[in-house]
């Protein structure tokens, strides 16, 4: 059975689109307001892909591995698992991004926020994120 991942590449691209958006040089020519607006997107999109990226991770492993091993004790086991089968690179880097969720879904504080809105985060992830469609595309079924 495939894992139908339209929801997964049409939010990266909304992340992207996003991010674009953010880049030094456009920023600046808007106000500070709509910055706020630009930065809460990028942090909408970030959480809403990071969680789109780890639940395809749990429905692949379910899928083309055993259901046992979809379900781990923690998310960390989970992106090491996924890393042992090809399809993120880096389970440490899955750590950072998963923390920076943590602390902008339980985090009104604007400095925490613009860490995962100024590229601390949201860019490398995105990467990330497309290495694991691509992966994910490429094993689909």
């Amino acid at each position: 059975m495939a894992l139908d991942l339209s929801s997964l590449k049409k939010a990266l691209a909304c992340l992207e689109s996003a991010l674009q958006v953010a880049t030094p040089g456009k920023m600046e020519a808007f106000d500070e307001d709509l910055q706020d607006v630009v930065k809460a997107g990028i942090i909408q999109n970030f959480e809403f892909c990071y969680e789109l990226c780890w639940k395809f991770l749990q429905r692949w492993i379910a899928l083309n591995k055993s259901p046992e091993d979809a379900e781990p004790r923690t998310r960390k086991d989970l992106f090491r698992m996924a890393a042992r089968y090809g399809l993120i690179k880096n389970p440490l880097a899955w750590f950072e991004y998963s923390a920076a969720r943590n602390l902008t879904v339980h985090t009104y504080d604007q400095v925490k926020a613009d860490t995962v809105g100024k590229a601390k985060a949201a860019v490398p992830f995105l990467d990330d994120a497309k290495y694991l469609l691509a992966q994910l595309e490429a094993l689909n079924d």
